[in-house]
């Protein structure tokens, strides 16, 4: 039981030590600039029944990437969302707004966050700002991209999407 519990630990300092793979340790900044998200510029989407969630990342370009989320499905839209990266130093920096129907914001507002993980096909980030999330992931695979997310009440959730 022992070695193998040493032989977790062992590979879990490989991952946190590989160059792929930056994560915040101790209030430190994980440096990263907007060319290290390339991999998340184009359009996803998942069902949720009879609705459908959709997520338009724009190329990354001059310290930004940005996307446009929509939830829709039997002829409304019921939420649009717009998430904005951007260069802060040598981190980045996430801010998140979402309406309602009829683009009423959300009781929550808006939220900034603070890169906390990056690697080659994925990227953390943690709230530093109330707001509806604690903390917002993606990550890419092939075609599948996922958003991972932890909220107010601490409940963590992956929404697996599928490239359009």
């Amino acid at each position: 039981m022992y070695k193998k519990l040493l032989s977790l630990l062992s590979v879990a300092l490989l991952v946190l030590a590989s160059p792929l793979s930056q994560a915040a340790h101790h209030g430190d900044s994980v440096k990263a600039t907007i060319a290290d998200l390339t991999w998340m510029t184009g359009s996803y989407e998942v069902a949720f029944g009879p609705m459908t969630l959709e997520e338009n990342w724009t190329s990354a370009g001059n310290a930004s990437i940005a996307a446009l989320v929509r939830m829709s499905g039997g002829g409304k839209t019921s939420m649009i969302e717009l998430i904005v990266i951007e260069e802060k130093g040598d981190s980045l920096e996430l801010h998140i707004q979402q309406w309602d129907a009829g683009y009423k914001p959300r009781a929550h507002g808006a939220t900034t966050m603070k890169l906390v993980s990056i690697g080659e096909h994925s990227v953390g980030f943690e709230a530093v700002t109330s707001g509806g999330l604690k903390r917002l992931g993606y990550s890419k695979s092939g075609d599948s991209f996922t958003i991972s997310l932890v909220g107010p009440d601490d409940k963590a959730q992956d929404i697996p999407l599928k490239a359009r």
